[in-house]
């Protein structure tokens, strides 16, 4: 073998390269056999070289390339030549000239594939295989073309990261994998100790309380390609393993940290795939993008904001849209009346696809979709279908007052919880966005939330829940209210969202023993159950405390969002599927009795 190693990849060859003997190592991606003649398209991680076995190669040779098969492992040692002009492949970088060979070893053979590699369609859309087809040969799945440029983006973003990172002071520090349980919102994956029978460790779901320990430290900027770990329930795209950007600054406000993290995205973007991203990102408040777009990480892509229409329950007769404003038992006014105006989807959306969209309302609590039809001409609008019938007359001032047109559908949700009318209506915005292409694939819309809500109350246990963490500052002007009015604290919170997904949360942090005491003490923590969980946290906060605050990427996510994919899945090597079961190793698995007692664990099976 040490005569055949590779002396170029199977990506490199040009057409000033012609006349070379060079020897390539790599798999059989293609083959075909023309008349004697054997064409074999080599491939390795750079891409893909054809190499030709010519009619009047020597014997064992032409032999040998009848007996290749899919994947055999080769090495090919041969007389790199240009292709006739009727024969060059200008998909291929190396479409130019061809290898025609001299020597071939099979290094390794290949069973039949359980999938094709990188099968297309006729009409030259992708074959995908059966995701646990693809995990349980997840080796096999990695060999795609796609895969290998996932992965190959996932490492030039990693490295991006670090660089920039580096350049701004930060240190790369690492924080304990094994580390006390603590309730940050989803349950931990323990570890048991065998030295200390009873006792556990837990995998952490962030480095959070590590992160604001090197603070205390000293070490002023930090950053780590961290591994969390949350135990939840098979959910959508949810990994139980993960990985983030994790960085935390000491002395800093949170224009600080969101202008570091704005730099560090401009430098990824532009460093690996050339793309300029404006800086600074928008922001918006929590509450004008839950009344704006239903949701608070919007896709901003395409416009189409939600609008305000309580003044339709005043101007039309249509019930609903008065019950909705109706006082409560406290008089007050807690519901809302929310409208979208789609430009000249009157068209698009039969009564039947108007009904798919009311689905998708009713998946987020609401009653039902309110819906009309633009129609008539500008000079004397009308509606048409629908709700129009309890709008007579009122067409002109209802499509003043929200911009609509003939030709437009408008939609409507009300509901006497501002929350869920905000809520349905977006989740509609977001299906609309998906059915009529109004997201552009090349476009990477950033905008920060701020303003959140520190609080939010928990029905089920009548107690107050905080929205992030414990951990967060609330923002200064709330702090003599903290007890009093806990539902109109804002925190010192941000995420950073990008095309309809949170790819970020951080907050500027608590550094105040005291202060940290009456979150406790808000959200049900008593003194004694807060020193026994965080205890080690407040006591450094005794020791000199500096402000500081930060933020984590998520890195499985941002590189999803740039390899155009909707599923982590198809960025991280070996993920586990929807169950959090990994077919290619049969993990999670049980263990032998030995290793139970070792641990001092008892499986109950019920």
């Amino acid at each position: 073998m040490e005569a055949m190693r590779r002396t170029v990849t199977c990506g490199d060859l040009r057409k000033a390269d012609v006349g070379k003997t060079v020897i390539l190592n790599g798999w059989i991606h293609r083959k075909r056999d023309h008349g004697g003649i054997s064409f074999i398209n080599l491939r390795d991680r750079h891409g893909l070289t054809q190499v030709v076995v010519d009619s009047d190669s020597p014997a064992h040779l032409a032999e040998l390339a009848l007996d290749l098969k899919m994947e055999y492992c080769l090495a090919v040692e041969g007389l790199v030549r240009g292709r006739p002009d009727s024969m060059v492949n200008p998909e291929m970088p190396t479409g130019e000239v061809e290898v025609v060979a001299k020597e071939i070893v099979v290094l390794s053979k290949s069973e039949v594939l359980p999938f094709m590699i990188d099968e297309v369609n006729k009409d030259g859309t992708p074959v995908i295989p059966n995701e646990d087809l693809r995990l349980k040969f997840r080796y096999l799945d990695l060999r795609t073309a796609s895969m290998q440029h996932h992965l190959a983006l996932r490492h030039k973003v990693t490295m991006a990261v670090r660089n920039y990172l580096d350049s701004q002071g930060f240190y790369e520090l690492e924080t304990p994998t094994f580390i006390k349980s603590t309730p940050e919102g989803a349950r931990d994956y323990l570890v048991p100790s065998r030295l200390y029978p009873g006792k556990f460790y837990a995998l952490p779901q962030s480095p959070q309380l590590y992160k604001q320990l090197l603070m205390v430290s000293g070490f002023d900027r930090y950053f780590q390609i961290a591994r969390c770990y949350r135990d939840e329930d098979a959910r959508g795209d949810r990994q139980p393993e993960f990985t983030q950007i994790d960085m935390e600054m000491s002395f800093v406000s949170r224009d600080d940290v969101l202008s570091m993290t704005e730099g560090m995205m401009a430098h990824v973007f532009q460093t690996t795939m050339g793309v300029q991203l404006e800086t600074p990102f928008p922001r918006i408040a929590y509450d004008d993008a839950m009344d704006w777009y239903g949701s608070d990480k919007p896709e901003l892509r395409f416009d189409m904001k939600m609008q305000d229409a309580a003044f339709m329950a005043e101007i039309g007769t249509f019930q609903a849209f008065k019950d909705a404003l109706a006082p409560n038992e406290k008089g007050q006014v807690a519901g809302a009346v929310k409208a979208l105006v789609v430009p000249g989807a009157a068209t698009d959306y039969s009564r039947k696809k108007i009904e798919e969209l009311e689905g998708t309302a009713k998946i987020y609590k609401a009653r039902g979709l309110g819906w009309t039809k633009g129609a008539g001409s500008e000079a004397e609008p009308a509606f048409e279908g629908g709700i129009a019938k309890f709008f007579e007359g009122r067409a002109a001032e209802i499509c003043s007052t929200l911009g609509a047109k003939p030709g437009d559908l408008l939609l409507f949700v009300a509901d006497q919880k501002k929350s869920v009318a905000c809520t349905a209506l977006g989740a509609v915005r977001s299906r609309l966005g998906k059915d009529l292409n109004l997201c552009d694939p090349d476009q990477f819309a950033f905008a920060w939330i701020v303003d959140f809500p520190m609080f939010e109350w928990n029905e089920e246990e009548n107690k107050w829940d905080t929205a992030h963490h414990m951990f967060t500052m609330p923002q200064e002007k709330y702090h003599a209210t903290l007890e009093s009015d806990p539902a109109s604290v804002k925190g010192d919170l941000y995420d950073l969202v990008l095309n309809g997904y949170e790819l970020a949360s951080g907050s500027i942090r608590i550094h105040d023993p005291q202060l940290q005491k009456r979150i406790f003490q808000i959200v049900g923590f008593d003194e004694a159950e807060g020193q026994k969980k965080f205890g080690f946290l407040t006591e450094a906060f005794k020791y000199g405390a500096p402000p500081h605050g930060g933020i984590a990427p998520g890195l499985d996510r941002l590189v999803m969002l740039m390899c155009k994919e909707t599923s982590i899945k198809e960025v991280i090597a070996f993920p586990k599927n929807t169950f959090a079961q990994s077919p290619m190793d049969d993990c999670p698995s049980e263990v032998d009795q030995q290793q139970l007692d070792d641990l001092h664990l008892i499986i109950r099976k019920d």
